[in-house]
């Protein structure tokens, strides 16, 4: 009987060493798994804090400084802008011009100044400073578009050095890259979008002739972002005559026109906030649904297409004739 017993407490011995093991691998690989998520989902929580003090910190300098810019601008750069800027231009186009010439010089302006990269701001607040909403919506409209005509066709003239040029800043490349995928319409969006986003819209009238976007989207798109940015820059220059006129001239705001100005100052600032947010979420969503389909993928960002530049040459002579 002894030898049973003697098998029993080794059998048991065994057992218990096996269970030993099996506890002590449970704790080495669990519990320590569970102390190591842990300590990384604690300081993840602490970075994300130290993240967001910093971005306040960084929010509140923003707000300082800009605030700081605009009581200097107000109290010399604002007199410096009317007195030998404003003024002076307003009384040149009074004498040196009549309005249908002036008409004519600023439909120029606004075609030539994006082929060179010039922005074309200034002649869009003239517009809408002399001539007002109806013609100056007319003049504007008239000259932006001749002037996204002209980089686009100048563009494809020199297609190969512009891609070369854009593969020096891969995430410019990535997001012109988003204007020529999908479909008709697709390209008609995003090119709207674009017209309406801070990007700069003379670096994009040449870029956008890299990727396979067609001319017709282009065009189109084009003119319905920038029919918003139009009447934003005509209420401008209106309100920077209303200004001046009250400054340096005779006239006197009644209460109307104040709540009216105020009131319309207020729309204008909202809609301006507006359209930059809608177009930030916008292309913030475009570039999510390409990383999602598979085309956001670290080989292929930055990578323009450029298979389209035969069919797009071969529609140039038509394309200038229908024009």
């Amino acid at each position: 009987m002894m030898p049973e017993s003697t098998d029993d407490s080794d059998k048991a011995n065994i057992n218990r060493e096996s269970q030993g093991k099996e506890d002590s691998e449970y704790v080495r690989l669990v519990i320590r798994n569970a102390r190591t998520d842990e300590v990384e989902t604690s300081k993840s929580e602490s970075q994300s804090r130290k993240e967001a003090i910093i971005w306040w910190i960084k929010a509140i300098i923003g707000c300082i400084f800009t605030v700081i810019i605009v009581l200097v601008f107000i109290k010399w750069g604002g007199p410096f802008f009317f007195e030998k800027i404003l003024i002076p231009i307003l009384q040149w186009e009074a004498t040196a011009f009549g309005r249908p010439v002036l008409a004519l010089v600023l439909v120029a302006s606004l075609a030539l100044f994006p082929v060179f990269l010039i922005p074309s701001g200034p002649s869009m607040w003239l517009a809408g400073m002399i001539f007002g909403y109806g013609l100056g919506f007319v003049i504007i409209m008239a000259g932006t578009t001749i002037g996204m005509i002209l980089p686009y066709f100048v563009g494809l003239l020199f297609r190969d050095r512009i891609h070369q040029w854009l593969k020096r800043w891969p995430h410019m490349a990535a997001m012109i890259r988003l204007v020529g995928e999908g479909s008709w319409f697709h390209q008609f969006r995003v090119v709207a979008v674009f017209r309406i986003s801070p990007f700069p819209y003379t670096i994009f009238n040449y870029a956008v002739v890299v990727t396979k976007m067609s001319f017709w989207p282009y065009f189109w798109g084009s003119i319905a972002g920038m029919i918003p940015e139009s009447f934003i820059y005509i209420y401008s220059g209106r309100l920077i005559r209303t200004l001046a006129d009250v400054q340096y001239g005779n006239h006197h705001l009644t209460t109307v026109e104040i709540v009216y100005n105020v009131i319309s100052f207020i729309i204008a600032v909202v809609t301006i906030v507006a359209f930059t947010v809608y177009a930030k979420r916008a292309l913030r969503q475009l570039e999510s649904e390409e990383e999602n389909n598979g085309e956001g993928s670290t080989s292929n960002r930055g990578r323009l297409e450029l298979e389209a530049f035969p069919i797009q040459k071969s529609k140039l002579p038509s394309l200038c004739s229908s024009l």
